[in-house]
C-alpha cells in the first residue's frame, strides 16, 4: 500500500513548503517596507545588479527568443565582439535564469528580482529538507531553521543583488545532502549530477559551499561512523561524486576559468581582518557594513544553536563537534590563510566575507542538531541566552547596530525564549512554532529593508527599465544595420553593458571576464573606464567610429547620428615594422587610421576655427567647456576611474578658449580634428576594404579586391580564441589580423572560446564516469550479497556467533532480513 511509505516524506514536504514561503514573505516584505523596484520608487539596482547582472539576462532573453547578435560563443554587442561563454558561465548556467524568457523583455527588471525571490526560497526549502535527511525532526522546526538560513543577512543584504551568488545559497545545502548520499551510501548517480548543476550555477560560491558541505560531512562521518575504514569510504565516495560532477561541468568550468585568467587584472587588496565588536554587531538584526560579514541568521536560530553545549539530550560527544565546527569556521573569518582558502587564494574585490552563507548553514545544521534531539530545557535556554546576551553586549562597542538593532534583538530574543519554552507543551507546539517563524520573518525583514536604506545611500544605483530605457532602445532598433555597420548606444550610458541591455553592437563592456587586450587597446585610443579597467565606456569620436564600423551612434537627446564609416574588414598596406601604440591616444588613433587627422592648437587651450576640439585629461573629475560651448563632465579619479576622450564641439577660433571648472589637472591634451582630412582617410581605406562581409554566431568570412596585400584587419579586438584561414589570427594594434599575400580573396575567421575543447574533453570523462557508476554500484551490491551468504556460521560485524543476528534484526533471521535490518 503506498501510504505507509508516503505517509512519512509528507511532513519533509510541509516543512520544505513553508520555509520557502517564509523566506519568500519576508524577502517581499523587506523590500516593500523599503519601497524598492518592484514595491516603489526606489532603485533595486545597485552595483553590480544594474550595471551586469540586469544586462546580461537581457542579452540572455534576446539569445532565448533568436534575437541576439551572437551566440553562446561569441558576443557581437559588446566590446565590439568579446567572448560569451565565460559571462555565460559566470552569470547565466543557474537553472533559474532561463525563466526570464517567460517576460516580457521590458520587464527584464522585475524577471531577475522574480528570480531571485525564487532562489531564495529554494535555498529554505532545500536546507529543510537537508535537515530532515540527516535527522527525524519536528517539520515545523526544519521549515522555521530552513527559513532562517534563508533569511541570513548574507542573503538578504549581500546576495540579493549579487542574483548568481544565490546559487551557492542553494548549493550548501544541496552538497551537504550528496555527503549524507555517501554516508548512507545512496543515490550514486544523482550525486554527481547535483554537484555538476551546483558548480555550473557558479562556481565561485559552489567552491565555497563545497569547502562547507566537506566539514560537514567530516563531523557527521566521526559521529556516525566508528570504523576508520567505513570513514575512509564515505568520504572516498563523497570526494569521488564531488570530483565526477566537476568533471560533468567543466565545459563551462574550463572556459570560466580562463577567461578569468586573459581578463583585465582588477584590484589586489590585502586582508585585513575587521574588528570584532563589527563581527558581534553583525549578529544583530538590521545592521549594514560593507566591509564586514552579515552574521544575522534570527535571534531564535542563533539561541537554540548558541543553548546546543547546554543541551543534556544530545550527546557531549555531538555537541563537542558541532559546537567546535561552527566556532572554527566562525574563526577562520579572521585569519589570512584560511580567508584565502574560502576565496581561492584571492581576496575579492568588494565585499570580503563572500562565504558567510557558509557559516549561517552550519549554525543552522548545529541548531537542528539541538532541537531534533528534544526540545531545549530551561537551563539550556538560559545558557543560550547568556552567550547570545554577551555577544549583543560585545556589539556596544560598534557603531554599526542602532537603536533599532537592539529593540529587534531583544524583543525576538524574548519573543523566541517563550517560544522554546512554551513547545514543551503539547498544545502550544503551532502557536510557540508561529511565533518563532513571526520573529524570524519580521527580523529578516527589517534587516533587508535596513539593507536597502544604507546601501542606496553608499552604493551606485541604475533606474529599472523605463520610458528612457524604452525610447533609446526603439532609436537603436530602427538604426540598427547589422552587419553592414555597428550602431552604438553611446555616452552618457545607462549603465556599464547598454549593448546587451538596450541593444546595438557597442564598445562598452563591464564584466569579471573583461578582457585585457580590449581594455588595454581602447585606453590606448582614449577610452575611459570604471571599475577600474573592468568597465570600458565606449569612445564618441569619429575616427574610432570609422576604425570600429560604427555607422550610428545615440545621442543624448534620443536622436541617432549617422556617419559614413568602413567595413568590418579592411586592408592596410604592407609595413617595414609592426606599428606600436605609443601614449597619445590621438596619435594612436592616427596609426591605427594610417593617416594625420588631427592639428595641434594655434594657440595654448584654443584649435582653429572649424575644427572639432578634443580633450584628453584622463585623471580629471569636474567639468571643462570650451568658453562658448557646452560644458561636459569628465569623470577621472584613478585607478578607478579614468576619463574618456571628451568631444568639446566645434571651434570658433579664440573664442572657444578651453575652461576647466576646477583646478587644471597636471596632464591634459587638446587636439583638433580636421574633418576633411578624416574623410579622405576613410574614403582611402574604403577603396581597399573588403567588399562583401558575412557575420555569423562563430566568426566572420570576407570577400577581398583581388590582389590584395598586407594585413586584412577585423574591428574586432584580437582577444585569444581567434583563428582565420585555419591558424591563429594575428595582432594588428590589438585588432584581429591576417597576413595577405597577394593571392588571398577569401579571409574566414572563426572564434572559439579558450577551454572549450578541454571542457568538453572533461565533461566527457566525467560523463563516461556517470555511466560506469550503476555498474559499480551493482558490482558492490553483489559482492555485500555474497558475503553475507558466505559469512552465514561466522561472526557478525559485532563479533557474535552467526544465528544470533545483527543489531535491528531477529536471531535466525535470513541474510536478507539482516542486511535490510
Amino acid at each position: 500500500m503506498s501510504t505507509p511509505h508516503n505517509a512519512p516524506r509528507r511532513p519533509g514536504l510541509y516543512g520544505s513548503a513553508l520555509a520557502a514561503l517564509i523566506a519568500a514573505l519576508a524577502v517581499c516584505a523587506g523590500d516593500a517596507a523599503a519601497r524598492v523596484f518592484p514595491y516603489g520608487h526606489r532603485n533595486r539596482s545597485l552595483n553590480d545588479l544594474g550595471n551586469q547582472f540586469v544586462p546580461f539576462h537581457a542579452r540572455l532573453w534576446d539569445m532565448l527568443h533568436g534575437e541576439a547578435s551572437g551566440g553562446v560563443l561569441l558576443n557581437w554587442q559588446s566590446g565590439y565582439g568579446t567572448s560569451f561563454l565565460p559571462d555565460f558561465g559566470t552569470y547565466l548556467t543557474s537553472p533559474f535564469a532561463v525563466l526570464v524568457g517567460l517576460f516580457p523583455r521590458e520587464d527584464i527588471d522585475l524577471a531577475v528580482y522574480v528570480i531571485t525571490v525564487l532562489k531564495i526560497a529554494t535555498a529554505a526549502a532545500v536546507m529543510a529538507g537537508l535537515l530532515r535527511t540527516m535527522r527525524p525532526g519536528p517539520w515545523w522546526g526544519a521549515a522555521v531553521l530552513g527559513a532562517s538560513y534563508a533569511l541570513c543577512g548574507w542573503s538578504v543584504i549581500e546576495a540579493s543583488y549579487n542574483t548568481m551568488w544565490l546559487d551557492g545559497l542553494i548549493a550548501f545545502p544541496a552538497l551537504c545532502l550528496t555527503g549524507e548520499w555517501a554516508l548512507r551510501r545512496r543515490r550514486t548517480v544523482l550525486a554527481p549530477v547535483v554537484v555538476a548543476v551546483c558548480w555550473a550555477a557558479n562556481f565561485y560560491t559552489a567552491y565555497m559551499a563545497t569547502l562547507g558541505a566537506a566539514l560537514v560531512l567530516l563531523v557527521r562521518v566521526v559521529l556516525e561512523k566508528e570504523d576508520v575504514r567505513d570513514r575512509v569510504r564515505v568520504v572516498l565516495r563523497a570526494a569521488g561524486a564531488t570530483l565526477l560532477g566537476i568533471a560533468l561541468a567543466g565545459p563551462v568550468l574550463v572556459p570560466v576559468f580562463l577567461g578569468s585568467r586573459h581578463a583585465y587584472p582588477g584590484l589586489v587588496r590585502e586582508f585585513e581582518p575587521e574588528k570584532w565588536t563589527d563581527l558581534a554587531a553583525r549578529l544583530l538584526p538590521a545592521t549594514y557594513s560593507f566591509s564586514s560579514p552579515a552574521l544575522f541568521v534570527g535571534t531564535g536560530t542563533l539561541l537554540l544553536a548558541a543553548a546546543l553545549p547546554f543541551h543534556r539530550a544530545v550527546p557531549a560527544r555531538s555537541r563537542l563537534w558541532w559546537t567546535g565546527l561552527v566556532l572554527a569556521v566562525f574563526l577562520s573569518f579572521q585569519w589570512k590563510p584560511t580567508h584565502l582558502a574560502w576565496h581561492v587564494f584571492a581576496t575579492p574585490n568588494g565585499s570580503a566575507y563572500r562565504q558567510t552563507f557558509v557559516l549561517a548553514g552550519i549554525v543552522v545544521i548545529a541548531a537542528w542538531t539541538g532541537l531534533a534531539a528534544g526540545r531545549p530545557g530551561p537551563r539550556a535556554l538560559a545558557g543560550g541566552a547568556a552567550v547570545v546576551a554577551a555577544a549583543a553586549l560585545g556589539a556596544t562597542g560598534s557603531a554599526l547596530p542602532t537603536s533599532w538593532s537592539y529593540a529587534l534583538f531583544l524583543g525576538g530574543l524574548a519573543a523566541a525564549g517563550l517560544a522554546w519554552w512554551l513547545l514543551h507543551r503539547q498544545r502550544f507546539v503551532l502557536p510557540a512554532a508561529g511565533l518563532l517563524a513571526l520573529v524570524l520573518a519580521g527580523q529578516a525583514a527589517a534587516t533587508n529593508a535596513w539593507g536597502h536604506h544604507e546601501k542606496l545611500a553608499l552604493l551606485d544605483d541604475y533606474p529599472s527599465w523605463g520610458r528612457e530605457h524604452t525610447e533609446r532602445a526603439r532609436a537603436l532598433a530602427a538604426a540598427d544595420g547589422w552587419p553592414a555597420y555597428r550602431t552604438d548606444p553611446s555616452r552618457p550610458a545607462l549603465g556599464g553593458n547598454d549593448p546587451m541591455l538596450l541593444g546595438g553592437q557597442g564598445g562598452s563592456y563591464y564584466s569579471s571576464h573583461t578582457p585585457d587586450v580590449f581594455t588595454r587597446t581602447m585606453a590606448a585610443l582614449g577610452a575611459g573606464w570604471t571599475s577600474r579597467g573592468r568597465n570600458v565606456q565606449s569612445i564618441d569620436n569619429p575616427v574610432t567610429d570609422a576604425l570600429f564600423a560604427v555607422g550610428a551612434r545615440l545621442q543624448p537627446d534620443g536622436s541617432v547620428l549617422r556617419r559614413d564609416t568602413l567595413p568590418l574588414v579592411t586592408v592596410r598596406p604592407p609595413a617595414a615594422a609592426p606599428p606600436v601604440f605609443g601614449d597619445s591616444p590621438f596619435r594612436n588613433q592616427e596609426l591605427l587610421l594610417g593617416a594625420p587627422v588631427y592639428e595641434r592648437p594655434v594657440a595654448p587651450g584654443v584649435c582653429a576655427a572649424g575644427t572639432e576640439a578634443y580633450l584628453w585629461a584622463p585623471a580629471y573629475d569636474g567639468r571643462a567647456k570650451l568658453a562658448d560651448g557646452t560644458s561636459f563632465v569628465l569623470r577621472g579619479n584613478a585607478p578607478k576611474n579614468r576619463a574618456a576622450m571628451q568631444p568639446m564641439g566645434v571651434s570658433h577660433g579664440a573664442a572657444s578658449k578651453l575652461v576647466f571648472a576646477r583646478k587644471e589637472p597636471q596632464s591634459w591634451t587638446l587636439e583638433c580634428l580636421n574633418r576633411s582630412r578624416l574623410d579622405a582617410a576613410v574614403s582611402a581605406l574604403r577603396d581597399t576594404a573588403a567588399v562583401s562581409v558575412r557575420v555569423g554566431s562563430r566568426g566572420v568570412r570576407a570577400e577581398l579586391p583581388t590582389g590584395s596585400t598586407g594585413t586584412a584587419v577585423l574591428a574586432a579586438p584580437r582577444i585569444p580564441g581567434w583563428t582565420c584561414d585555419g591558424r591563429s589570427a594575428e595582432s594588428h594594434l590589438g585588432l584581429v589580423a591576417i597576413p595577405l599575400d597577394g593571392r588571398t580573396t577569401t579571409v574566414t575567421c572563426t572564434f572559439r572560446p579558450p577551454g572549450l575543447l578541454a571542457g568538453l574533453g572533461l565533461g566527457a570523462v566525467g560523463l563516461a564516469g556517470l555511466a560506469l557508476v550503476p555498474v559499480g554500484a551493482a558490482r558492490m551490491r553483489r559482492r555485500g550479497t555474497a558475503g553475507g551468504r558466505t559469512g552465514e556460521g561466522g561472526r557478525t560485524a559485532q563479533g557474535g556467533q552467526g544465528g544470533q543476528g545483527t543489531a535491528g534484526a531477529p536471531a535466525g533471521a535470513s541474510p536478507e532480513a539482516r542486511i535490510a535490518g
